[in-house]
């Protein structure tokens, strides 16, 4: 029982195969691959994707918090998800985006993600990124500044709630 112990005490509830093995100190790959089957046939491990997992249901999950574990590397929430929500951008949002270092779609429980892959001399300049619900998220003037460099004619619909003069700042503060 105590490996059951260690993963149910963590505040953490995502975890790659990796994860698990660190955390349960095997190295052994049958013994560490044997050990998660028996905890997922039990229901403490939930299977999201190949190699990773969740100690509770998906529905109870942060939406970006999932995604930024599935990719297993820095991400952060930008774009339309932001700009929609702040009733910049007045569509209705077919997918939650991100900003990492790599390209992507993909689908996890009843969500669809779409991260954008920004290259490293930008991703990991983080003005105008703060952490929001254990998140990393853009702010509005964040998000546009992103929009822009991806699609540099892109419409928004409501263009009196965007801080222009800081979106320029942004822009050459990171260098896009």
């Amino acid at each position: 029982m105590y490996r059951i112990d260690t993963l149910l005490k963590l505040k953490e509830k995502l975890f790659h195969t990796n994860d698990l093995s660190l955390l349960w100190g095997i190295t052994n790959k049958n013994t560490l691959y044997t050990t998660i089957k028996r905890y997922v046939q039990k229901g403490i491990l939930i299977p999201i994707h190949k190699g990773f997992y969740s100690t509770i249901p998906l529905d109870q999950l942060n939406p970006f918090k999932l995604a930024v574990g599935y990719l297993h590397q820095y991400a952060y929430v930008s774009c339309e998800t932001v700009l929609i929500r702040e009733g910049i951008i007045f569509q209705k949002e077919n997918y939650l985006t991100l900003i990492s270092g790599i390209s992507k779609k993909f689908m996890i429980s009843n969500h669809s993600y779409l991260v954008r892959q920004l290259s490293n001399n930008y991703l990991y300049h983080d003005r105008e990124v703060d952490k929001v619900d254990t998140v990393m998220t853009a702010s509005i003037e964040r998000a546009v500044a992103d929009l822009l460099y991806f699609n540099p004619n892109y419409y928004f619909d409501n263009k009196k709630k965007i801080d222009w003069k800081k979106v320029k700042e942004i822009q050459i503060a990171i260098g896009y």
